[in-house]
């Protein structure tokens, strides 16, 4: 079974595939000297209320290539709050899908694709600077959510350095193949799906890639806002 690293927050954050062989991880580096941190930036004005909202929340994530709009879980709560707040001030605004395997998924997330557009080597690396609490199994130990198609999940570290299964703080994927991600139920947080733009979904994942499955065009979001 090839097995295809997700990396976010300074660490590989895994992600299996059911497509056969190797195994990769992304380099686990920082931003060159001098920009070790992230960019210091003024806190923005908030987009929206974040607690002018419903139970389960649809947004909008528009992109260079279309429009994916998703519903959070009202039963990942963690996941939910995390994400309204990082919408809520922009945070994903200008930020590019950085890996995308077609019949797999899309992923996205990372702000060093925005803040470091010239350090290709570092991206899938970055994040806010904290993780989230899994919320992945029910009571009864079955998983709340399946990678569905169009099933909106987070990335993590691997299980070695995080037997937790925390969640990155920002880096997220969107199933494209739900046969191929199948294997994935019950190890990483799904916290929401896509309730219309799976067309888009597809047509992000048909876009031809480079090194690391990063697309040779950027594909980039633009803003990410609740539907009113």
């Amino acid at each position: 079974m090839k097995k295809l690293f997700i990396v976010a927050s300074l660490c590989s954050l895994i992600l299996f595939s059911c497509k056969g062989g190797e195994k990769t991880e992304e380099n686990n580096q920082q931003p060159a000297s001098g920009q070790q941190a992230e960019p210091e930036k003024k806190q923005p004005e908030l987009a929206f209320n974040p607690d002018s909202l419903g139970t389960e929340p649809q947004f909008d994530i528009v992109t260079t290539m279309g429009t994916i709009r998703v519903k959070l879980y009202e039963d990942t709560p963690k996941h939910k709050k995390n994400f309204i707040r990082l919408a809520s001030i922009k945070y994903y605004d200008g930020i590019t899908f950085h890996r995308v395997i077609r019949n797999f998924m899309i992923q996205t997330g990372d702000p060093y694709t925005r803040d470091y557009p010239d350090r290709a080597d570092v991206f899938g690396t970055g994040g806010p600077g904290y993780t989230v609490p899994a919320e992945i199994k029910g009571e009864d130990g079955k998983p709340l959510h399946l990678h569905k198609k169009g099933a909106l999940a987070a990335a993590r570290k691997g299980d070695r350095a995080n037997p937790e299964k925390a969640s990155s703080g920002s880096q997220f994927y969107i199933v494209h193949d739900a046969d191929a991600c199948k294997q994935l139920d019950g190890d990483y947080t799904v916290f929401g799906e896509t309730v219309s733009g799976l067309d888009v979904v597809d047509k992000i994942a048909s876009v031809a890639t480079g090194a690391k499955d990063r697309p040779t065009t950027d594909i980039k979001i633009i803003s990410v806002l609740p539907v009113k």
